[in-house]
């Protein structure tokens, strides 16, 4: 494994930014709010931002539909949210949104198949980090992270979603443009609308003593054959999101995939990656009811033939809140979303592969 590169003095490089004017801001915001500790664990730190820092939401956006009349569980349960979050006004006034916030992630103790423990880092040993998000629509993004002295970039100009990590540089995803999954625990209800509108009702749950309608979402074939490649296959990522009863808002997110990966001459290894996110602290932004915080608790097994010791299963939680949340920003661009000039089209699943 690599050692990583250390984060420059800076998180944002000139010599790329083409946003200079909230590059500036952004740079005096987070050296205000955090110290950047270069002695952290880096193993953990790139898997930490391998798996939480930004990733991808399961499926597309799709374009709004009008809706003239309620034919089904799930219609009622989007109407109900968009009534509830005020959002049907951001369509035709928002333009851009910026958000920034603060995060704190940890690796768990490593879980032997008997439950026990194994190696890795204690529940106490979090890092702290924070974010800066800008987005001009669901498919046109881009989020800057950094966390324990790391930072990690990621985007989407509409045609193609990307990401820059320190130790692979810039790389484009797999398969169609999908949004920013953070963006969908709670600070895009227009998003959220959009991506659960073509959604299944799977009947009631209560969550955290929450009454909630359950929506169900499954990334189609087609897309799962795109995110493959030769030697890991994406067998399923399905979605479901958990709306109050109540108060109509998305309250909880989980998402679950399942990779087979096999290299020639070698035994399969499956890779099962669950994420479930609590979404609350919803407060009202020029109308529009945004959540403010969330917790996300991700549970990582790895089995397989060819393991000796039986399954391996990781944990791993992120803690976030957000500080500041502005529509309609000034001086925002098309061009603040072209990918990076380096970008390879051969997109490495470091997060699959983060054990080696």
């Amino acid at each position: 494994m690599n050692r990583l590169s250390p984060l420059s003095e800076e998180p944002i490089n000139e010599e790329n930014n083409r946003c200079s004017k909230k590059g500036n801001s952004w740079r005096h915001w987070l050296k205000s709010n955090f110290s950047i500790n270069i002695s952290s664990k880096k193993s953990n730190l790139k898997i930490l931002l391998s798996v939480l820092g930004c990733p991808l939401f399961p499926v597309s956006v799709h374009p709004p539909q009008p809706i003239t009349r309620v034919s089904s569980s799930a219609q009622y349960i989007i109407q109900h949210f968009t009534a509830a979050t005020g959002c049907r006004k951001l369509e035709s006034t928002v333009k851009n949104v910026f958000v920034t916030g603060k995060v704190r992630m940890a690796m768990e103790e490593e879980l032997g198949s008997n439950g026990s423990p194994g190696h890795g880092t204690s529940a106490g040993d979090s890092q702290k980090g924070c974010f800066v998000m800008w987005q001009m629509d669901p498919n046109k993004w881009l989020v800057e992270l950094v966390l324990g002295g790391q930072k990690v970039v990621a985007g989407s100009d509409g045609n193609v979603a990307w990401r820059h990590t320190p130790w692979l540089g810039a790389h484009a995803a797999k398969g169609g443009v999908r949004p920013l999954r953070r963006a969908i625990q709670g600070l895009d209800p227009i998003a959220i609308s959009r991506v659960f509108s073509r959604a299944q009702s799977v009947g009631e749950k209560s969550i955290s003593d929450v009454d909630c309608f359950v929506l169900k979402l499954s990334a189609d074939q087609t897309d799962l054959a795109d995110r493959s490649d030769n030697t890991a296959e994406m067998i399923k990522h399905v979605i479901i999101g958990y709306f109050s009863q109540k108060t109509g808002l998305l309250v909880y997110l989980e998402d679950s995939s399942l990779t087979r990966i096999q290299s020639p001459g070698s035994f399969p290894t499956y890779w099962e990656t669950t994420i479930g996110s609590k979404i609350e602290d919803y407060r009202r932004v020029d109308g529009v009811m945004i959540a403010h915080g969330g917790q996300s608790t991700v549970i990582i097994t790895m089995f397989g033939d060819n393991l000796k010791t039986g399954p391996s299963i990781t944990r791993m939680e992120e803690t976030w809140t957000i500080d500041d949340l502005a529509f309609n920003v000034p001086g925002l661009s098309m061009d603040c979303f072209i990918p990076p000039e380096e970008l390879q089209k051969d997109f490495p699943e470091d997060s699959l592969n983060w054990h080696q």
